[in-house]
């Protein structure tokens, strides 16, 4: 028997999986995507089968594919997770020829019933072959540059299909999971100090050539960068969006302007209100107190992912459940960075309450992952 057949020995089965269950996670989730029915109904200016019952619909069917899956041995995902890697890899494939495009992006794929965003698919793929692969790896050889090299190419595959789609914001949650799994698998920091130090040159670089005869970059990407830095460059151009939004944002002040009052969101002066600025609306209209609200279940979501795997044994199991709560942190650290105008405007939306059914679906099957790491964590 080897080491890896001895952890799954000892687990719970039948009413003991329901007694195992993180129910508190799932009542952080609950409560974050009903902010999300709330917001969408609001920006919808109280028609609910707009936007919140189409998600409502879409939730039901997540958690249940959630639920269904915590109860699965994790030991099934784990020889899944090649498969699962290869079949997410080949659905960017199919888009890069075959995809539907909408706003110059070509990011979908229509099955009819819905739109499937494949690069979403990926960011889960990613997670759980990342872990395969250093739940495999002996600890030794971590950070041996041989053995580094694997888990940069398996990321920087998916990064250049979905680059090309194009999707900026989905290619950095990629990278950034993918740092994420490779540090808490115990790669050097060393490796992480000399990328960040090749970053700020890359960026030095960039910022300096600007008038030179080598000049790195187009005259119009640098203005989007001094857009970004100073939005008031272009009001009414590419400056609007982030504009608009923090004058949403300022305008809620402490407790809001109260529900289905906001005047940014319901006379459209928000770009996106449904998806990518849903969180100015919730802002503008519960204020401060409403933004922070969102923000600590968020947090109290990663803290009980991060205790659940810190107390799993099993490293595959613990690895997938970092990895899912890195990807979750992320989602919602980079859309309320962009929308607050700390970071570029690069389409991700926030976490069980922007509308989407590919985000929406993917993040709770992720979820379920971690139920069934929880659940079928070794004891004893």
């Amino acid at each position: 028997m080897t080491y890896y057949d001895k952890q799954m020995e000892d687990l719970p089965t039948g009413f003991g999986k329901v007694l195992a269950y993180n129910w508190a996670l799932t009542l952080l989730i609950i409560a974050a995507s009903s902010i999300g029915f709330l917001m969408l109904f609001s920006v919808a200016n109280g028609d609910i089968s707009r936007w919140a019952q189409p998600q409502m619909i879409r939730f039901a069917l997540g958690m249940t594919l959630m639920t269904i899956m915590a109860f699965i041995p994790i030991s099934t995902y784990r020889s899944l997770s090649l498969f699962v890697y290869l079949f997410a890899l080949g659905l960017l494939v199919v888009v890069e020829f075959f995809g539907d495009s909408s706003k110059g992006a070509q990011r979908w794929i229509d099955l009819g019933f819905m739109r499937l965003q494949p690069s979403e698919v990926m960011k889960i793929a990613l997670v759980m072959m990342l872990a395969l692969y250093y739940s495999w790896l002996d600890q030794k050889k971590v950070s041996k540059p041989q053995w580094v090299l694997p888990p940069l190419i398996l990321t920087f595959i998916p990064m250049a299909l979905v680059l090309r789609q194009p999707d900026l914001g989905t290619a950095m949650l990629l990278f950034a999971g993918a740092a994420v799994m490779m540090f808490v698998a115990g790669v050097s920091w060393w490796y992480f100090a000399t990328g960040a130090s090749a970053a700020g040159a890359l960026v030095f670089a960039v910022l300096y050539s600007k008038g030179q005869t080598w000049q790195l970059l187009k005259d119009y990407q640098y203005k989007r960068i001094a857009t970004f830095l100073d939005p008031s460059n272009d009001p009414l151009g590419a400056g609007y969006h982030i504009t608009q939004s923090k004058i949403a944002l300022g305008s809620g002040g402490i407790s809001g302007r109260g529900f289905m009052q906001g005047t940014q969101g319901r006379l459209n002066f928000l770009p996106e209100k449904h998806t990518d600025f849903i969180f100015t609306t919730l802002a503008e209209e519960f204020g401060f107190a409403g933004g922070m609200t969102l923000l600590l279940i968020y947090f109290l979501i990663v803290v009980f992912c991060v205790a659940s795997a810190m107390s799993n044994t099993n490293r595959f199991g613990a690895l997938v459940t970092l990895g899912v709560s890195a990807t979750f942190f992320f989602y919602f650290a980079v859309n309320m960075s962009m929308v607050m105008g700390l970071a570029p405007v690069v389409g991700v939306p926030l976490p069980l309450v922007s509308y989407g059914g590919s985000a929406m679906l993917v993040l709770l099957a992720g979820f379920g992952l971690v139920q069934s790491a929880h659940i079928h964590r070794p004891r004893g």
